[in-house]
């Protein structure tokens, strides 16, 4: 899954060495330069990336001390606003947008935009066409977070340098038109910094002030500060970790894992060897409701008549493909 709003730019490939670098996509604007990649040169770390992460966790830690001074309403707001963050991203920007694996109604999008503003990963557009890259050329460097380049780049570390140039390529040929035929994706993409400072930040820091009198500082760093790094670091692992630990009872011969733990902390999503085989189930697992939180939301926008025509792999497709290409695992 895609990181936060701010970009890692692009590195040069390896049967690139020696041209001239190309130019970054994205907001990570210029990098000094770094230490030498896989192929032997020097790749450009976006600095201001590196401070910016650098500082926003620390601020998380900072934030751990507050925790016992915090009212428990507080306490409680800010992992309502986690799991709103959650949601954002896992029924928004990956089932609905980037995999279409179910069809929602006009307020349920602007729930899911408003949503996927607070968990400040990029806007919807990006992110889904990112991910759309990384599914269609995982661990490949087309991959924008490839698992082959270690847990560290994977999880944080594209975050900090250059995208690679394959990533950038292969992005601009994807047809990404049904996107931008959607108003909601179109008016969180203009607006996106006024929304994300609206709902990343305002939002979680002015109602448990305005409502029960907590302190500002506090409602700050734990509402805002340690949600959002919280919540950023439960979606790299499903780039990290949910790629190299873990079963594939479905597929074998591809990087991604079964990883329970990723899957309690990315509400459902861990199932990801699952996901990458059967991309198109908008239950991203085998399983239904167990342990999948996001099913569940979905299920319930469904009940409401706020989603409709969700996609699911067939019982006979999913025991033929283990058959077929899996580990023999549960």
């Amino acid at each position: 899954m895609p990181g936060p709003a701010a970009d890692g730019g692009q590195v040069p490939s390896c049967r690139a060495a020696g041209e001239t670098r190309a130019r970054g996509e994205g907001s990570g604007g210029g990098g000094g330069r770094g230490r030498p990649g896989a192929c032997g040169q020097r790749q450009d770390i976006v600095w201001r990336n590196v401070v910016l992460m650098s500082l926003l966790h620390l601020g998380a830690v900072y934030s751990l001390v507050l925790i016992p001074k915090a009212k428990l309403l507080t306490l409680l707001w800010a992992y309502f606003c986690f799991l709103l963050t959650a949601l954002g991203v896992t029924a928004g920007a990956h089932r609905l947008w980037s995999h279409r694996s179910y069809k929602a109604k006009l307020p349920l999008r602007i729930f899911l935009a408003a949503a996927n503003s607070m968990a400040f990963q990029n806007d919807i557009f990006e992110w889904s066409r990112d991910h759309r890259v990384h599914h269609k050329y995982s661990e490949t460097d087309a991959d924008p977070h490839n698992a082959r380049r270690g847990f560290f780049f994977s999880h944080i570390g594209w975050l900090f340098v250059r995208k690679h140039r394959d990533v950038i390529e292969k992005g601009r040929k994807l047809d990404v038109t049904d996107l931008l035929a959607d108003p909601v994706v179109r008016f969180q993409r203009k607006y996106y910094k006024v929304t994300v400072a609206l709902m990343c930040f305002l939002v979680p820091t002015l109602v448990p002030w305005y409502l029960w009198g907590e302190s500002l500082w506090n409602s700050y760093f734990l509402a805002s500060i340690l949600r959002y790094t919280i919540s950023l670091n439960v979606t790299w692992l499903v780039n990290s970790a949910a790629h190299m630990y873990g079963n594939r009872p479905y597929d074998k011969h591809i990087s991604p894992r079964q990883n329970p733990l990723v899957t309690l902390g990315a509400i459902g999503e861990g199932f990801h060897n699952y996901h990458h085989t059967f991309p198109f189930d908008y239950s991203a697992s085998e399983f239904g409701l167990n342990f999948n939180p996001t099913t569940w939301f979905i299920d319930f926008m469904c009940w409401l008549g706020l989603a409709t025509d969700r996609k699911r792999a067939t019982k006979p497709m999913i025991e033929a493909r283990k058959a077929r290409t899996g580990d023999g695992s549960a």
